[in-house]
């Protein structure tokens, strides 16, 4: 049986405390500039300029990208989609997964690094940042310092900025489902309509807290690639990677100046000066490295500064870091079975998507029948059945289209043969069709409509009904 136990009331408590998240330090990194810094300033550059300066582009008398959801359309330049054809969104859905599974095997968060929305807003929030509070150093004083007119005219400024460019993004991104130059006219004129309003203020005070303050949380706890990439990385996939069997142990020195039993690791810190997530990448590769390489631009200016070679932080492998191959066999170590199965799935899908893309029939039929009348006979002695044919003209061309039934010998349609229908529209017909009662052997005959256009044979659809007798 067991005993209950009684605490002493003058035994000293020991409290423990413990915390669940751990608390934020703002990081202020280190400018650098490099190979890699260009190449990500270069991608920051065109992707913007793509993302601002799409909606503006005319096509054909109307936004050559335009998400119309009102009309139910999709424009993109020549191409016309509508909700039926979503099996082309799964398709794009599944083509962006497998490329991210393929990238990410040969080459880790390449993605992250240098295209990921967060990242390419994060760095053009931190260039209005340094235009505004200067470098690292002064950016932490200014941090530290106590409210006074600088610090209140440079916190100001910055978020002037931040918020007009917020603004900017969010107004783009409505632009994409709005036509732009009318959504233009109506900011200009005080006249936006509620949800443009809500999508607008929306999408800019996403961009400007996720940009602006959270930073690198939404790499560390927001983002779900940040947790599940390990098991897409294997030893020969290509990642940033701290040579530590170069550079330890760490010790400081000169320029041209003899140490014995150092490694090349000078321990500056810069390579953790300039990241963006605060990790020191010489502790190993961790999931909060978004890949940016800006710690091998750092790494590598600081080697030729101290005569020792480059490289020390690089891109690598972790089999080539252990020595198994040299850096020369990398890319050979990347054609191996994962990456081979990535590789043909994509090229297999994408090219699936393209053929069915490029002979997609812009055209849809869909029947119902008539409830009013389902069949009656005619005073010639013929039943007719009514039916009610939903045409839907995807393409930007007008059509006439002819209408014909099968499936009962001597079927004809004796009204609503043929409609013309405009481009990008949709006609509602009533159609009926006769047949002798002498060729239905039963209660339901099932019949196909054909519909086809009278000036592209490859536009052509069938629809499938039932003749009652």
């Amino acid at each position: 049986m067991a005993q209950a136990h009684h605490s002493d009331d003058n035994a000293p408590k020991h409290e423990m405390e413990q915390q669940l998240y751990e608390v934020r330090e703002k990081i202020h990194p280190r400018s650098v500039s490099g190979w890699f810094a260009n190449w990500r300033i270069t991608l920051v550059l065109l992707t913007q300029l793509l993302y601002y300066g799409l909606p503006w582009v005319p096509w054909q008398g109307r936004q050559a990208v335009l998400f119309d959801l009102v009309n139910r359309k999709f424009y993109l330049f020549d191409l016309v989609l509508w909700p039926q054809d979503f099996i082309w969104l799964a398709g794009l859905l599944i083509i962006s997964a497998l490329s991210l599974f393929l990238f990410t095997a040969v080459a880790g968060r390449l993605w992250c690094g240098y295209a990921c929305p967060q990242t390419v807003y994060t760095e053009l929030f931190m260039w209005i940042e340094r235009a505004c509070e200067g470098n690292h150093i002064q950016r932490k004083k200014l941090e530290s310092m106590p409210w006074n007119m600088q610090k209140l005219l440079r916190r100001g400024s910055k978020h002037l900025l931040w918020a007009a460019l917020a603004l900017w993004t969010g107004f783009t991104f409505v632009g994409y489902f709005t036509p732009i130059e009318a959504l233009a006219s109506e900011v200009a004129q005080w006249q936006l309509g509620p949800w443009e309003t809500f999508w607008v203020l929306f999408y800019g005070f996403s961009t400007w807290g996720f940009a602006g303050f959270m930073r690198e949380q939404v790499c560390k706890y927001m983002c779900p690639y940040a947790r599940f990439q390990s098991v897409m990385f294997d030893p020969d996939t290509l990642v940033i990677t701290y040579d530590y069997k170069r550079g330890e142990p760490r010790g400081a020195r000169k320029r041209g100046q003899e140490t014995s039993g150092l490694g090349d690791c000078v321990d500056c810190s810069i390579c953790v000066q300039v990241c963006p997530t605060g990790i020191d990448i010489r502790n190993g590769l961790q999931y909060m490295c978004i890949g940016c390489a800006a710690c091998v631009d750092a790494c590598d200016q600081v080697m030729a500064k101290v005569g020792l070679p480059k490289g020390l932080i690089r891109y690598s492998t972790e089999n080539a870091i252990e020595g198994k191959y040299t850096d020369a066999h990398i890319w050979r170590h990347s054609l191996r079975p994962r990456t081979l199965v990535y590789a043909l799935l994509l090229t297999g899908i994408v090219g699936a998507f393209l053929y069915t893309l490029a002979e997609r029939i812009p055209l849809r039929v869909d029947v119902i029948r008539d409830r009013r009348t389902l069949s009656r006979e005619t005073p010639d002695g013929q039943v007719e059945n009514l039916y009610r044919l939903q045409i839907i003209n995807m393409d930007q061309r007008a059509h006439r289209y002819v209408i014909s039934a099968s499936g009962i010998d001597g079927l004809k349609v004796s009204e609503g043969d043929s409609v013309a229908i405009a481009g990008l529209d949709t006609a509602n017909i009533s159609v009926s069709l006769r047949a002798s009662p002498t060729k239905l052997d039963h209660p339901s005959t099932p019949i196909r409509f054909e519909v086809h256009a009278d000036d592209a044979e490859k536009i052509a659809r069938e629809a499938k009904s039932s003749f009652l007798r």
